[in-house]
C-alpha cells in the first residue's frame, strides 16, 4: 500500500511527498482509515513505528473542508503527557498541514502563558496541549472545549505513570459527549484497557505488534557491572567513535545531571534532559543533540517522551528500568523505521530482579558480554536504610512542651554502698608531681617619686557677700521685697543647728543667745 490509495487530499499528498513519505508504516496503514471515517480508535504499537501520522493525517483531512476565518473554535484537541512530544506533535501538524490553512496552536507548561494566550485568541483549530497548562487556560476562561469534535489521548500509558490521571479525568469532563476519540499508547496495562471503555465507544482496535515486544532489528546487550564501575564502563564504551549519537537513560533526575559531570571530566560532551530543567535548557539540549553539537544525550524516562531523533545509534540503559514495559520503550528509540539499531543495559547486583522481569516480558533471555574491564564483584545486596517509624499524633504535639521546659539539672553519680564490715581501701595515691616554680618576673622600673604637697589647715569658707540693693526709685509706691538674710557663723562655744528651748524651760534669745 501507498499513500496515494489513502485517497488523501491533494495539499497533504504533496507536504507528505515532500517529506519523503512514500509507503506508510503498519499503523499508518491500518489507523488512517477508520479515523478517515469517523471512528473511535485505539492504537498500540511502539515507539518510533509513526504513531503521530496515524492520527495527524486523518485529522487534517476532516478539518479542512471546514475551516472558518476567524479559526474558531477550537475542533481538535491532542493530549500528550510531556512538553517535547507537544512541541514534536505540532511540528508534524504544521508539516503534514503546510498547504492547509488549517491553524495549529501548542500550550505547556515551564514557561510564560501570554504568548499561548495570544496565539489563541487569534484562533485556533488545531490545539495540542498538557494537561497542567491546559487546565489552568480553561480555568481563566480563555480555552473553550465544549465544541471540540476530535480529542486525542497520546500515550495514554506514560500520561498515567505520571500521575495525571485526575488531570485527565478533568480534561474528559469539559469535553462534548458527541466526539471522536482516539487513544494511542506504547503499551497497553490494565488501567488503559479500563479508561478507553469509559471514553471509547465501539472503537477500532489497531495492534501492529503484540505488547511489550522488542523490535528485532536492535541488537540488545548487557553488562554485569558493580553500580560504583558504571560511569568507567560508559566512558569505555563510548570511545567507540562510531556511536555517533547515544541516548542515555537514568531512572532519577540527579542520577542524569551525575553522569553528565562524570562525563566532563573524562572530556566526553553531554548534556541532561530532565523535568527539573526548564524549558530553554530543555530545548537547547534536545537541539544540540539533533544537530550533532553533542554525541551522547542523558534523559529520564518521562522526558525521553518526545525524544525523535532520526538515526539514534545507541541506547544506554545506564540503570535498568523497575518496569518491564519501560525497558521497551526504552530501547525503541532506536532501530526506527526498520533500521538497525543497539540497545546496552547495565546491570548491578540489586538489578537483577528487574532483568528477570524484564526477559519473562520479551520473552527472551538478553545476550550478556562477559570479556570487559570491570566485571561485577560485589554479589550483596546494597542494605537499605530503615527509617524509624513515626511516632503517633499525640507524642508528636507533646514534643515541642517538652521542648520549651527547662533542662532538669544534672544529678551527681551515686556512689555504691559498700557493706558494713567490709574496710575502706585507701584511695591509690598518684604520684607527687615536682612543685612548679615560678616563672622570674624582671622588675619593673620604679616611677620618679613626686615631692609631697605642703600641708595647709582647714579654713572654713567665708559667707558670700550679700549683693548691693539697686538705689529704689522715688515714685515707686510699692514695697522693695525683702533681701535673704545671710548665713551666720556659730559662735565659740554655740552648738550647731537650729536652737528652739533648753531643757530648763528657757527659750533662744533674740539672736541666737541664751535667755535668762
Amino acid at each position: 500500500m501507498t499513500f496515494q490509495e489513502l485517497n488523501l487530499l491533494p495539499p497533504i499528498a504533496r507536504a507528505v511527498a515532500e517529506i519523503g513519505y512514500e509507503t506508510p508504516s503498519p499503523i499508518q496503514a491500518a489507523a488512517i482509515p477508520p479515523v478517515m471515517a469517523g471512528r473511535d480508535l485505539i492504537g498500540v504499537a511502539q515507539t518510533g513505528t509513526g504513531k503521530t501520522a496515524a492520527f495527524a493525517i486523518p485529522i487534517l483531512q476532516r478539518l479542512s473542508g471546514r475551516i472558518d476565518r476567524t479559526h474558531k473554535p477550537i475542533r481538535a484537541l491532542v493530549l500528550t503527557p510531556t512538553r517535547e512530544l507537544a512541541l514534536q506533535n505540532a511540528e508534524n501538524f504544521e508539516l503534514y498541514g503546510k498547504y492547509l490553512s488549517v491553524r495549529t496552536t501548542v500550550v505547556f507548561g515551564g514557561v510564560g502563558q501570554a504568548p499561548q494566550v495570544a496565539a489563541l485568541q487569534n484562533g485556533v483549530d488545531v490545539l495540542v496541549a498538557t494537561p497542567g497548562r491546559l487546565n489552568d487556560l480553561c480555568n481563566q476562561g480563555y480555552i473553550d472545549l465544549g465544541r471540540i469534535e476530535i480529542f486525542v489521548l497520546d500515550e495514554a500509558d506514560r500520561m498515567l505513570d505520571m500521575g495525571f490521571i485526575h488531570d485527565v479525568r478533568r480534561v474528559i469532563d469539559r469535553l462534548p459527549r458527541e466526539r471522536q476519540t482516539l487513544l494511542f499508547s506504547a503499551t497497553m496495562p490494565q488501567e488503559i484497557a479500563e479508561l478507553s471503555q469509559k471514553i471509547l465507544r465501539n472503537p477500532a482496535r489497531v495492534e501492529v505488534a503484540p505488547p511489550a515486544t522488542t523490535v528485532e532489528a536492535i541488537e540488545q546487550r548487557l553488562y554485569k557491572v558493580d553500580k560504583a564501575n558504571k560511569k568507567y564502563l560508559l566512558a569505555h564504551i563510548l570511545a567507540d567513535a562510531s556511536l555517533d549519537s547515544v541516548l542515555v537513560f537514568t531512572n532519577t533526575k540527579h542520577g542524569a545531571d551525575r553522569v553528565v559531570k562524570e562525563l566532563g571530566r573524562v572530556g566526553v560532551a553531554a548534556m541532561a534532559i530532565h523535568g527539573n530543567k526548564g524549558q530553554t535548557a530543555r530545548v537547547t539540549a534536545l537541539e544540540s543533540f539533533k544537530t550533532g553539537k553533542i554525541r551522547v544525550l542523558v534523559a529520564t524516562d518521562i522526558a525521553a517522551r518526545g525524544i525523535d531523533v532520526n538515526d539514534l545509534s545507541c541506547v544506554v540503559n545506564y540503570e535498568l528500568p523497575n518496569v518491564p514495559e519501560t525497558y521497551v520503550h526504552r530501547i525503541g528509540r532506536t532501530g526506527r523505521a526498520g533500521r538497525s539499531g543497539l540497545a546496552i543495559s547495565f546491570c548491578d547486583f540489586d538489578e537483577l530482579e528487574y532483568l528477570r522481569d524484564i526477559e519473562k516480558l520479551i520473552g527472551r533471555k538478553v545476550p550478556v558480554v562477559e570479556n570487559h574491564p570491570w566485571p561485577m564483584e560485589v554479589f550483596e545486596a546494597t542494605p537499605k536504610a530503615v527509617r524509624p517509624p513515626r511516632p503517633p499524633r499525640a507524642e508528636r504535639q507533646a514534643a515541642p512542651e517538652k521542648r520549651r521546659e527547662p533542662p532538669k539539672p544534672s544529678e551527681p553519680p551515686k556512689q555504691e554502698k559498700r557493706p558494713a564490715n567490709t574496710p575502706r581501701q585507701p584511695a591509690p595515691q598518684r604520684p607527687a608531681s615536682p612543685p612548679r616554680q615560678p616563672a622570674p618576673t624582671p622588675p619593673r622600673p620604679s616611677a620618679p617619686q613626686k615631692p609631697a604637697a605642703p600641708f595647709r589647715p582647714f579654713r572654713a569658707p567665708e559667707p558670700p557677700k550679700a549683693p548691693s540693693a539697686p538705689p529704689k526709685a522715688p515714685s515707686a509706691p510699692a514695697r522693695a521685697p525683702e533681701r535673704p538674710k545671710p548665713h551666720r557663723r556659730p559662735e565659740p562655744g554655740e552648738l550647731p543647728g537650729h536652737i528652739v528651748a533648753f531643757a530648763d524651760g528657757r527659750r533662744r534669745g533674740p539672736r541666737g543667745g541664751n535667755a535668762k
